[in-house]
């Protein structure tokens, strides 16, 4: 069975769309976990329709503490053996679930053997993980850019990963969310973390850490 994970504050623009994209797999057996996180608009409301429509959507709630601790209890209630994490302001094409199980499970794909091409990425977001891989890892809570360093931790935990060219995560870019300014305390406090991490890391995870500041910084220049 396959988790989906969906932070929900204040989506209720995009929600629909996103639960529609996840009831519409082609592959059935999925558990969708929604956490509404304080929402103030009708993202609430939304949420407990879809849990009226399909007894595979379960909804959890919690007073606002941001994307990370929606995605921590999430995560307590995961039962599948593979998770991925969507974003309510996000959707899929209907082939994506079974398109990255086809992946996981070696048909029709290669794995990437270009380390570059592992650490381009350091989004949770467009990833199928096997469960057992990131049970342990914990999204920080109270900060922005909590993607960064729960990624860089699971590279540094030595897991492996299978590249495909596939595009089916529909990615909405919403002037509304987070990661649409920047946040110069929170952009100090991911490099200080990720600075942190250098000296017990071995030579492969300095590289991936080293590898993720400069496409940082990059990326904040550009912003």
């Amino acid at each position: 069975m396959t988790t989906f994970v969906v932070p929900i504050y204040n989506a209720e623009r995009y929600l629909s769309a996103c639960l529609d994209s996840l009831l519409a797999q082609t592959v059935k057996e999925l558990q969708i976990i929604l956490v509404d996180d304080g929402s103030t608009d009708g993202s609430l409301a939304i949420a407990k329709s879809y849990t009226d429509r399909d007894p595979r959507v379960e909804l959890y709630t919690q007073p606002h503490a941001g994307q990370s601790a929606a995605r921590n209890e999430g995560m307590r209630h995961a039962k599948g053996e593979y998770i991925a994490f969507v974003d309510a302001d996000d959707s899929l094409a209907p082939d994506w679930c079974e398109t990255h199980l086809k992946a996981i499970e070696g048909v029709d794909y290669v794995q990437s053997e270009n380390p570059r091409n592992r650490y381009t990425y350091t989004v949770v977001w467009g990833r199928l993980y096997r469960r057992e891989a990131i049970q342990n890892l914990h999204f920080e809570e109270g900060t922005v850019y909590e993607d960064v360093l729960w990624s860089v931790d699971l590279w540094l935990s030595g897991a492996t990963c299978r590249m495909i060219d596939y595009k089916g995560y529909r990615y909405t870019a919403n002037p509304h969310s987070t990661t649409s300014q920047r946040h110069p305390e929170a952009e100090k406090h991911v490099f200080a973390e990720l600075k942190k991490r250098l000296p017990n890391a071995s030579c492969r995870g300095k590289m991936i850490i080293l590898y993720t500041i400069i496409r940082l910084k990059l990326h904040f220049i550009r912003q």
